[in-house]
């Protein structure tokens, strides 16, 4: 009996997809064996010493927890009540949500990027926008997302950074959305902290986007990543969300992650809350996150549980609780004070041009102004990691190395000056 001739595989046309974003970043700067490398490129919040953060309120939440005694049985499939309900209260204040929650179907999700990914099949399947609008400048990963979890819907891009001025683009954002959106379309918002950004619209702007969405009946999302981050306060953090929820015809959803403002990023801790109109019947936010559950089933069957239990004990303990609040500030406020910090470097050193941008911005990351040349240069001659937008991470920036990273923007804005 011959033998059997080799085959090809089948997979040989199947091509390498290089790491690209952070992640690149990330993998560059961890190879560079530079004594004064800086990663500026992180989305994760660090310490003064440029190590993770593990929350004080988190730390006595696991105490608290007995964790040798925990079990590790399923959840439901829709999440844990106990870990739902008061998550939604944070997104919608404490006077709000007894007024909208018989009109709000919630879940818990694999973070934000599983919320973000659930709307977008749950649209495609039973709202059918035709559109679905982003930020000019967003996460590199919404793009993504729709594409392959709602290939229907086109992706478009409205207005929002003012590269001039590097503020928001809120005429652009305003005239875009008023001639192309068409009426049902979908329209992302980032709730606070906007990444990359950092840069959001003013409550007056707020409040003239929701007219908008409303008289062209947009279904809006959420992406709320960072409440707590931006002002180190939760309410003024949802001030966005809970002003659209003021609207009873308007209809939206909030992506809801954990990751940034628990630190609870490897967890993957997170909710989904779709808001429908207060002319419907309670039914249908049961209808709806039925239709959640099983789309979500079908993706990952259950979310995970233990740091779902993690954020309970820190959201329903009284005690806890207090404490993170002041975990906050003291996160946002080291933020605020390394944003001070470069920029009094950069007016010391009298770098061309103004970096009022830097502090007027706000949460983890700022778009420094500079370009994808002088960012390459901060890279290769000064070994400083940050994305070719000149988006960083303030999270980066240290006592240690502020003074550094200055005089490294200073010399390419020179350069690129002559």
């Amino acid at each position: 009996m011959g033998s059997i001739p080799a085959t090809r595989s089948r997979f040989e046309a199947v091509e390498h997809k290089p790491l690209g974003g952070p992640f690149k970043i990330e993998a560059a700067y961890r190879s560079d064996t530079s004594e004064d490398k800086v990663n500026l490129g992180i989305g994760a919040y660090r310490d003064d010493a440029g190590q993770p953060w593990l929350l004080p309120s988190v730390a006595e939440a696991k105490k608290r927890m007995d964790l040798p005694s925990c079990t590790h049985e399923y959840s439901p499939l829709h999440g844990i009540d106990a870990f739902i309900e008061p998550a939604r209260r944070l997104v919608f204040g404490a006077e709000l949500d007894p007024e909208i929650a018989p009109f709000v179907a919630s879940m818990q999700t694999v973070s934000g990027t599983g919320a973000n990914s659930i709307i977008a099949k749950f649209l495609a399947r039973w709202i059918q926008p035709q559109q679905i609008w982003l930020p000019a400048q967003t996460w590199d990963n919404h793009p993504h997302i729709w594409r392959q979890n709602a290939p229907a819907i086109q992706v478009r891009d409205y207005p929002y950074y003012d590269q001039k001025t590097c503020s928001l683009d809120f005429a652009g954002l305003m005239a875009t959305l008023e001639r192309d959106a068409k009426e049902g379309d979908a329209i992302l918002l980032h709730a606070c902290a906007h990444n990359p950004t950092g840069i959001d619209p003013t409550e007056d702007q707020w409040k003239d986007i929701a007219l908008l969405c409303e008289k062209k009946r947009m279904f809006v999302v959420f992406d709320s990543a960072y409440q707590g981050f931006a002002f180190g306060n939760l309410d003024k953090d949802a001030w966005s969300i809970r002003h659209f929820a003021t609207h009873p015809d308007l209809e939206f959803a909030v992506c809801q992650s954990f990751s940034k403002n628990l630190g609870l990023y490897g967890e993957r801790v997170g909710a989904l809350h779709i808001v429908t109109s207060r002319n419907a019947a309670p039914s249908v936010a049961l209808a709806i996150r039925s239709q959640l559950v099983e789309i979500h089933r079908g993706e990952v069957s259950i979310a995970p549980a233990f740091g779902a239990r993690v954020a309970t004990t820190v959201l329903t303990s009284e005690e806890i609780f207090s404490q993170w609040l002041e975990d906050l500030v003291f996160m946002s406020g080291r933020i605020k004070a390394m944003r001070q910090a470069l920029f009094d470097e950069l007016v010391a050193l009298g770098t061309p041009g103004s970096w009022k941008h830097v502090v007027d911005q706000t949460g983890m990351f700022s778009y420094t102004g500079l370009s994808t040349d002088q960012v390459a240069v901060m890279q290769e001659k000064f070994h400083i990691y940050m994305l070719p937008t000149g988006r960083i991470s303030i999270c980066g920036l240290r006592d240690a190395n502020v003074k550094y990273v200055a005089r490294a923007i200073d010399s390419v804005v020179r350069e690129g000056k002559a």
